[in-house]
């Protein structure tokens, strides 16, 4: 062993954080760019998480030190089993619940607001992958959402989340907001319409 050197040690600083992964994606791009330079890749960057029975207001903060609009809701198999968003967390859904609920504020989980995995809509990556930004302008649009999970298939059909698309990251390389109100709350909700 006396070929090797020995690295010299110290010790951890006070609240030092943990380096994660980091997606630069382009600054600016129009309706015609494709839309992998709008998705956020969750191969390339750690997705942000929380349990369901966390109070709201851990959930909130954990989004705002972050810089995340929405958190995956995990079991402790860390499966996905909803999702919370930023306006999940707004006062008007917050009140309704309270109100339909009697539950007070404090005492509200994510469980209690949380969008439950079988009623969020997904995208093909597939589908994804030979898009354009306006498609997907238009999808979400039409869909009302601000956010839509991109999911990919392993060789036997399972879904993974592969990506996030949001209407907020979308209007910032685009520099105009998106709007979408809520034209339909599901594609199956859409297929009644057509």
């Amino acid at each position: 062993m006396s070929q090797f050197r020995v690295l010299s040690a110290g010790t951890l600083d006070a609240g030092v954080g943990i380096q994660r992964p980091h997606q630069d994606l382009p600054s600016k791009v129009t309706l015609d760019s494709p839309a992998s330079t709008i998705m956020t890749d969750l191969t390339r960057v750690t997705a942000e998480s929380v349990t369901a029975n966390i109070p709201i207001d851990e959930a909130e903060q954990q989004m705002i030190a972050s810089g995340v609009r929405l958190l995956f809701v995990t079991n402790p198999m860390n499966h996905v089993i909803g999702i919370i968003t930023s306006k999940d967390l707004s006062n008007e859904r917050i009140l309704r619940v309270v109100n339909d609920t009697h539950t007070p504020r404090k005492e509200l989980s994510v469980r209690d607001i949380m969008t439950p995995q079988h009623r969020i809509d997904v995208l093909e990556m597939a589908d994804v992958s030979t898009a354009s930004v306006g498609d997907i302008v238009s999808t979400l649009k039409r869909m009302g959402r601000q956010h839509a999970l991109v999911v990919d298939r392993d060789p036997q059909g399972a879904q993974t989340i592969r990506g996030l698309l949001s209407t907020t990251q979308i209007g910032r390389q685009l520099g105009e907001a998106i709007d979408t109100k809520d034209v339909a709350g599901s594609f199956a909700e859409l297929a009644r319409v057509s």
